[in-house]
């Protein structure tokens, strides 16, 4: 985040800006793909560079020139049919950093280390239009022992078993732990693709005391809070969409600032229409403290583009909206948004299983995990969700009660908690291989968390570190009342609904025992 100045003080800092922004650099054809400038290596015209505010393109020469900046890291735009080199810790080295706050007021100092060494891009023809990203949305580790659980529950099992080309994490990285960076960023690169991120609230620094600089440690580990990255399908571009209020009440607020407005003004019309544009932040448009006046000015920028996605994290449920004129969207048709489960679940609590790893399911039933996005040309795409160490057809949970009196009035029912749901979506179920029936979407807590509750409730010491989430209202479950003038004994009840094309089913059973008052 940056401070925004007077002209006069941009004038005055621009030659020490200048020296330490990398605001000239150059950008280069990498053949053999060392991130070295080895001789015959040809520069590379036309490609974008940006300080997050200003755009500009290399000329025939590979060379840029950035006007005078406030500091922030400059980085460049990937374009469509390129790869680029790694940087040490594994991360794609796409910014340069940026300056940290100086001794006067406006001005900014070199960052240690700071080289604006020239942007190797790889020549890649053979990227595929279609393609897979992993997405997670808090990790959020408090230490080291947190680190284990996620490199053990959600990185371990993807090694080597995974098609995407591409990461993203949707901020709350570490839980105000910034020194937990390099593990959590070794972790997510040992997957073998470029991965990148999105700030979050928990990962500003606690001591800051302006907005602009509540990200230093950001910046200097996991590189520029505002950019873009080009597929042959996909343009992702990541926001921070935190605006820090040390001392205030509430501390954070969601929005987006003016320079971020300003990239997004120069930068969108640029997008081929074709492409699907997707919108990376962490406090979800829907979030009641993202500030209504940049949700408008953002639907404007993007209310006339047929292909978008908006993808955030932060709630530490799931779920997926569809935003319509009802809500202030004027799209000719609704913006998709879909806010990502969390990969740490309900913060790493609940009871541990046999591995010494916590249940951690959210407090909305959701198991913690990550989600999936599919890219197709023509900006088609799909979205999925997987439960940790769970199989890709785990897509929904069951709660029935064990055993009803035969001949009851069937005021119980069973409960389907659909992962990926949402309102309108078609859930069915049967009895005994019976006729299907539609289900009901009800907004109410998932029964199996609240078992977990009353367990916790009901435990007279701790049944873990730290107990389950209270369990809160759904917006992915589905009810039906179970019949109970069937034969007494056991009956089985399937679910069933489709996600994307493809069939999910979920089986459980319950049994009817006869009774006399």
């Amino acid at each position: 985040m940056r401070h925004f100045l007077f002209a006069g003080l941009l004038l005055a800092c621009a030659p020490l800006a200048a020296a330490a922004n990398c605001l000239q650099g150059a950008v280069f054809a990498d053949a053999n793909g060392n991130g070295l400038r080895d001789a015959g290596e040809q520069p590379l015209a036309g490609i974008a560079v940006s300080d997050g505010e200003y755009i500009v393109r290399t000329g025939a020469d590979g060379r840029y020139q950035l006007p005078a900046s406030t500091g922030a890291p400059v980085f460049v735009i990937k374009p469509a049919g390129y790869r680029v080199a790694t940087r040490a810790d594994g991360l794609p080295d796409i910014w340069r950093a940026g300056t940290q706050p100086g001794t006067r007021k406006g001005c900014r100092k070199s960052s240690a280390g700071a080289q604006c060494h020239p942007f190797a891009l790889v020549p890649d023809g053979d990227a595929p239009a279609s393609f897979q990203t992993l997405l997670m949305a808090d990790s959020q580790t408090s230490n080291a022992q947190e680190v284990g659980y996620f490199e053990r529950d959600i990185i371990a099992p993807l090694r080597g078993n995974h098609q995407a080309r591409l990461g993203l994490t949707l901020g709350d990285i570490t839980n105000d732990e910034p020194a937990l960076y390099p593990a959590l960023v070794a972790a997510v690169t040992s997957l073998g693709v470029p991965w990148l991120h999105v700030p979050g609230n928990h990962d500003m620094d606690v001591d800051a005391r302006s907005d602009a600089t509540s990200l230093a440690s950001y910046h200097r580990a996991l590189g520029p809070d505002t950019y873009a990255w080009e597929e042959r399908s996909m343009v992702f571009i990541g926001l921070d969409d935190i605006i820090a209020q040390p001392g205030q009440t509430p501390a954070y607020v969601g929005g987006l600032r003016e320079d971020q407005f300003a990239f997004l003004e120069r930068y969108l019309p640029t997008v081929p229409e074709d492409r699907l544009l997707v919108i990376g932040v962490h406090i979800p448009l829907f979030d009641r403290r993202f500030r209504e006046a940049d949700r408008t000015r953002l639907f404007a920028l993007l209310e006339n583009r047929a292909n978008r996605l908006v993808l955030s994290g932060h709630t530490h449920e799931q779920s997926q909206t569809f935003w319509d004129a009802s809500r202030g969207w004027n799209g000719a048709t609704p913006l998709h948004e879909y806010n990502v489960g969390a990969a740490c679940g309900a913060f790493w609590s609940g009871v541990k299983d046999a591995q010494g790893i916590p249940d951690t399911t959210m407090a909305d039933g959701t198991p913690n995990g990550y989600g999936l996005l599919n890219v197709q040309p023509q900006g088609r795409y799909s979205v999925e969700y997987r439960d940790a160490r769970g199989p890709a057809e785990e897509q929904i949970a069951l709660h029935a009660p064990k055993v009803l009196r035969h001949g009851a009035y069937p005021a119980w029912g069973v409960y389907a908690n659909v992962f990926m749901g949402y309102d309108g979506l078609p859930v069915e179920f049967r009895v005994d291989d019976g006729d299907w029936q539609p289900m009901k979407r009800v907004q109410q807590p998932d029964p199996r968390l609240l078992v977990e509750n009353i367990a916790d409730d009901l435990a007279t010491s701790l049944r873990g570190y730290d107990r389950s989430p209270e369990a809160t209202p759904s917006t992915h479950l589905w009810r039906a009342a179970l019949p109970t003038k069937l034969e007494e004994g056991e009956h089985t009840v399937e679910v069933r609904t489709t996600l994307n094309g493809k069939p999910y089913s979920a089986r459980t059973t319950y049994r009817l025992q006869d009774a006399m008052p």
